[in-house]
C-alpha cells in the first residue's frame, strides 16, 4: 500500500476518493469568487441531502469536528442551563467538558463504555433540560446508538428541549434522517467516511434551534448569526464573515458528488459488508469484540487485545511490515482495545481481508 493508504485504516481518516484529491489539486479559487460561492451553495445542498434534513443553516464549518462541537454548544448554552449528556465513551466525556465551559449545569448519564445510549435513562435524567446531547457513533468504542428513538421520545415529551448529535463517524457511512429523527443540531468531520482530509466540520442547525439560539455567543468566529448571514444571505445580500478554506470545500464538494453517484444505500451496504467480514474474521481468530452485540458500528470495529499481547508492538509491526495502521483504544482502554476503521473507500471486502491476513500473521493465529 502507498504511504497515503497506510495511514488510513485506523479510526481516523479513510482513503480519500480520487475526486476529493482532485478537488484539492484544482486551481485555487478566491473565497469571494462567484464560482466558489456557487460551489459552497452546492456543497451545502449536498450536505442537506446526506444529513436527511432541509435545515437552511447547513454548512461546512472551517475547522475539524471538534470545532463543530464547540459551535453547537456556544450557540445554544447559556450560563445555568440544564444540559443532559449521554456519556458512553470519550466524545460524550468531551461534550460534558465543552458544555461546562459555557456555563451549563451538566447532568451526566453515564454508561459502560461499549454500550449504546439508554434512551429511557437519558429521558429520566432531567424533566426539562434546555439541551440533550448524545453521540450517534462513538468513535472511541465502535458502538452505534439509536438517535432516532431518542429524538422521537424527547419530542413527545417537550417541544422546548433541543437535541444535539455527534455524527463524526457516522455521516457518509450510515444513512442519516435528522429531520425524521427530530435532531436539532448535528456536526461531523470530513476525515472519516466522507474520505476528505481533516479540516472541515459539516454542521446543521434547525429552525427550532435558530429560534432558541444565543444571540451573542462568546466566540465571534462561531457565531451562527454571523455565519448564517454569510451562508444564507439576508435582505442586504450575503455578508462576508471569514476567509473560507476554498480548496477544502472543493474537496468536500467532490467527495459528496462521489457519494451521490454511488448512492448512499450502496455506500452504506459496502460499509456494512466490510465491517461484518472484519468482525467475522476477528471472531474466527478467537478475538473478543468490544462493542455491545447488536450495536457494532460497521465502519469502526473495536476488539479486545488478547491477554499477554503487547498492543503497541502489534500495531507497530502492522505499520512497519504491512503498511497498515490500526488505532489503539483510548482512556481506560488505551492498551486493551484496538479500533480498526474501514471507512469511505477503504470500506471494501478486500481491505477487510487484508487487515485480517496481516493480523493473523502478526498474532500467529
Amino acid at each position: 500500500m502507498s504511504v497515503t493508504e497506510r495511514t488510513l485504516l485506523g479510526p481516523g481518516p479513510s482513503n480519500p476518493y480520487p475526486e476529493a484529491t482532485l478537488g484539492l489539486a484544482a486551481p485555487i479559487l478566491g473565497h469571494l469568487d462567484p464560482e466558489f460561492v456557487a460551489m459552497l451553495e452546492r456543497t451545502c445542498e449536498r450536505l442537506r441531502s446526506l444529513w436527511g434534513t432541509r435545515n437552511p443553516l447547513t454548512l461546512p464549518l472551517s475547522g475539524t469536528g471538534s470545532l463543530g462541537m464547540e459551535a453547537a454548544f456556544t450557540n445554544t448554552v447559556r450560563a445555568g442551563d440544564q444540559v443532559v449528556v449521554a456519556v458512553n465513551g470519550l466524545f460524550g466525556e468531551r461534550m460534558c467538558e465543552v458544555a461546562g465551559r459555557y456555563g451549563a449545569h451538566v447532568v451526566r448519564v453515564d454508561h459502560d463504555w461499549g454500550q449504546p445510549v439508554d434512551v429511557q435513562r437519558v429521558l429520566d435524567a432531567h424533566p426539562a433540560p434546555a439541551l440533550v446531547a448524545a453521540v450517534h457513533a462513538e468513535t472511541s468504542t465502535g458502538v452505534v446508538s439509536d438517535i432516532g428513538a431518542l429524538g422521537r421520545a424527547l419530542r413527545e415529551r417537550s417541544e422546548d428541549t433541543l437535541l444535539l448529535a455527534d455524527c463524526v463517524t457516522s455521516l457518509g457511512g450510515t444513512p442519516m434522517a435528522l429531520d425524521e429523527w427530530r435532531v436539532d443540531i448535528a456536526y461531523s468531520g470530513t476525515q472519516k467516511c466522507l474520505g476528505v482530509a481533516p479540516g472541515l466540520a459539516p454542521f446543521t442547525f434547525s429552525e427550532r434551534a435558530w429560534e432558541h439560539r444565543v444571540q451573542s455567543p462568546p466566540v465571534w468566529y462561531l457565531d451562527l448569526g454571523l455565519l448564517g448571514a454569510y451562508v444564507r444571505g439576508g435582505p442586504g445580500g450575503r455578508t462576508y464573515h471569514h476567509t473560507a478554506p476554498t480548496s477544502m470545500v472543493a474537496s468536500l464538494d467532490a467527495a459528496l458528488a462521489r457519494i451521490e453517484q454511488e448512492g448512499m444505500e450502496e455506500v452504506a451496504a459496502r460499509h456494512e459488508a466490510a465491517g461484518a467480514r472484519l468482525r467475522e474474521g476477528l471472531r474466527e481468530m478467537g478475538l473478543e469484540l468490544f462493542a455491545a452485540e447488536g450495536h457494532h458500528l460497521a465502519q469502526l470495529t473495536s476488539v479486545r487485545v488478547p491477554d499477554g499481547v503487547d498492543s503497541g508492538k502489534v500495531r507497530d509491526r502492522l505499520l512497519r511490515e504491512y503498511g497498515l495502521e490500526i488505532g489503539a483504544g483510548v482512556g481506560p482502554y488505551a492498551a486493551s482495545v484496538w479500533r480498526i476503521g474501514l471507512m469511505g473507500h477503504n470500506a471494501r471486502l478486500d481491505r477487510a481481508e487484508l487487515v485480517l491476513a496481516a493480523l493473523r500473521r502478526v498474532l500467529e493465529r
